[in-house]
Parts: structure tokens; sequence; C-alpha cells
């Protein structure tokens, strides 16, 4: 982990996050490393989430209630309504939408975008089928 602080729980915290693809939250975060780190606190993982998405080595992703992404490099996200999840896309980043963005904000830099779709993952998807 290349951080400006090095502590072991900001280690600890940062490997739970790398190590998932569930973009999760805080809380989850805690729930995963409480147990065999009694000492944490929810407070401290907030903190150190926070500090290590400033450093940018996590990304910050805010939805109603705030995730975060161990892998940064620019790529795209599906939220499901249905259950909340957060799913990475692995799509091109398309250099045209962030011209079309410097053309509509004249005097802008544009450099880059972060793109979220949204509806529903296949297993809601196939709940939802059945309510019908």
């Amino acid at each position: 982990m290349a951080g400006k602080r090095y502590s072991r729980q900001r280690e600890l915290i940062y490997n739970a996050v790398v190590g998932s693809k569930e973009h999760p939250t805080a809380e989850m975060v805690y729930q995963w490393l409480k147990p065999t780190n009694p000492n944490l606190s929810l407070g401290t993982v907030y903190r150190n989430l926070s500090l290590l998405a400033q450093e940018g080595i996590l990304i910050r992703m805010p939805f109603p209630v705030e995730r975060y992404d161990g892998d940064v490099r620019p790529h795209s996200h599906f939220r499901c309504k249905g259950c909340e999840k957060v799913f990475d896309l692995e799509l091109e980043q398309d250099p045209i939408i962030d011209a079309a963005a410097a053309k509509a904000a004249p005097g802008f830099r544009v450099e880059g975008h972060d793109l979220t779709f949204t509806g529903l993952c296949p297993e809601c998807g196939k709940r939802d089928e059945g309510k019908k």
C-alpha cells in the first residue's frame, strides 16, 4: 500500500477493499474486520477509507450509501436498484464523451468521467419477472 501514513489498521482496511469485488460500504468493511480485530471501531474505518480515497488509492463512490472501490483504473459501474450491489463494467473509456462534455462546458478542462448505469442485476431481474 502506497500511502502517506502507514498504520496496521489502514493496511487491513485497504486490503479488505482491494480484495473485494463488492464495492463495500464502511459498515461492510467494519463487519468483515471486527471479528479478528476487536479494537477496531467503525469511526476508524470511516476515517481511514476517507484518507485512502483522498490519497487516490481507493475510489469513493457517492451512492445513497457511500461505497469504495479498490480498482482505481478508469472503469464504469452498474448499480442494481433492487439489491443495491455495485458491479464493474468493462467498457472502454470513450474520449467522445469527454469531448462532448468539454464542448458543452466551454472553458472547463475535462479530464475524464465516471459513468454509472442503473437497473436490475440478473438475480433481481428474475425476482422482478416472477412478480408479474
